[in-house]
Order: structure tokens, then sequence, then C-alpha cells
């Protein structure tokens, strides 16, 4: 599954599942401060709000962390493969031109 999202952001997925958990999780906090607790409409409507923001924010956050380090290492990856066959191919390329690049044999 996660090849699917391979390139791409993943704030937008994390912020929706935070945002989902947040409705859950809001709700039944909401209606257990409500019915057990007998607290205020106000303050109960202000969780609920509260916990479905602050976990969609959370979700947003492990998203863009997430694909940033993703790309980092890909790109890492792409630099160390490239510099690879670079320095293949001019090893190569000296040896056929019977030349000696110092910098290369290092």
């Amino acid at each position: 599954m996660m090849k699917h999202l391979e390139g791409r952001n993943l704030a937008h997925p994390g912020c929706l599942i935070g945002v989902t958990l947040g409705l859950i999780v809001g709700m039944v906090l909401a209606g257990v401060l409500a019915a057990v607790f007998n607290v205020a409409f106000n303050t109960v409507v202000f969780t609920f709000l509260a916990i479905t923001v602050g976990l969609g924010l959370v979700g947003w956050i492990i998203g863009a962390y997430l694909t940033t380090k993703q790309q980092l290492a890909a790109q890492r990856a792409q630099y160390a493969a490239a510099n690879a066959q670079n320095i293949s191919t001019d090893t190569a390329l000296n040896e056929a031109s019977g030349t000696r690049n110092d910098a290369v044999d290092r």
C-alpha cells in the first residue's frame, strides 16, 4: 500500500487519518463528559473540536515528516547510484586511454 503513496506528500493522508481518529475519539469523549460528568455543553463542544483539530494537525505534521524523510532517502540513493556510475565510467575511460587520474583512484 505504501508503494502507491511513494513520491506523494503524506501530510494529506496523515491529516485525514488524524481527523478521522479525532472525530471518533472526540465523539466518545464528548458523550462521556456530557452523560457521566454532566459537563456544560460549551465545554463538551470545545473539547470535541480541540481533539479533532489537534489530531488532524498531529497527522499532518507526522505525514510531512515522513514525506521529507522518504524524499531525502530517495535523493541520497539516486545521488549515490549516479556517483558510482560516473566513477566506474571515468575509470573505464582512463584505463582504455592509458591515462591515470589520481582523483578517481582515491
